[in-house]
C-alpha cells in the first residue's frame, strides 16, 4: 500500500516540476509600434529586429504575393510536430513551441513593405537554451524557402 502512495506522490511531483518548466505566457508579446518585443539580455532568445549579433537572426525573405508568403509561413508552422499557433491575425502570429521540458515562444510579423517576416523565438524559463531557438528558426526559415521553391 505504502509503495503504491509514493509512486503516486512521485508522479504527482514529477508533473507539477514538468509544468513549471512550462512557464506562463508572457504578457509581453504582440505588437508595438510595428515591432516585436525585445529580447531578454539573455542569450534564450533571437530576433530579427535586435541590433547585437548575439540575438540577431535575419528575418524571412519572399518575393511576390506577400499574403501567399504568410500563409505559407503558416502551412510550415502547422507541420511542424512542435508548434501551436496561439494567435493569428493577417500579418501577425505567435507560436508556441514546445520541446520535452519546455515551451518557448515564436512570433511572425509580415511587413509587406520590405517583404519580409520579422522573426523573434525566446524561452520562457531559464538562461541559456543551448542555442534551440536559433535553431529552431533556422530549421523554419529552409521549410519557408522550401516551400516557396516547391511547383
Amino acid at each position: 500500500m505504502k509503495t503504491g502512495l509514493c509512486r503516486w506522490l512521485l508522479a504527482v511531483s514529477i508533473l507539477g516540476l514538468l509544468s513549471a518548466c512550462a512557464g506562463e505566457r508572457p504578457n509581453n508579446l504582440g505588437v508595438t509600434d510595428g515591432r516585436l518585443a525585445p529580447c531578454p539580455a539573455s542569450p534564450n532568445c533571437v530576433s530579427s529586429q535586435v541590433e547585437g549579433e548575439g540575438q540577431r537572426i535575419a528575418p524571412l525573405s519572399f518575393s511576390g504575393d506577400a499574403e501567399a508568403a504568410f500563409a505559407r509561413l503558416v502551412q510550415v508552422l502547422r507541420e511542424r510536430k512542435d508548434a501551436m499557433i496561439i494567435d493569428q491575425t493577417d500579418d501577425y502570429l505567435h507560436v508556441e513551441f514546445s520541446t520535452t521540458f519546455f515551451v518557448d515562444d515564436g512570433e511572425f510579423l509580415l511587413d509587406r513593405q520590405q517583404q519580409a517576416v520579422a522573426v523573434r523565438s525566446a524561452s520562457r524559463r531559464g538562461y541559456s537554451d543551448l542555442g534551440k531557438n536559433r535553431r529552431r528558426i533556422e530549421e523554419i526559415m529552409r521549410a519557408f524557402g522550401q516551400a516557396g521553391s516547391s511547383p
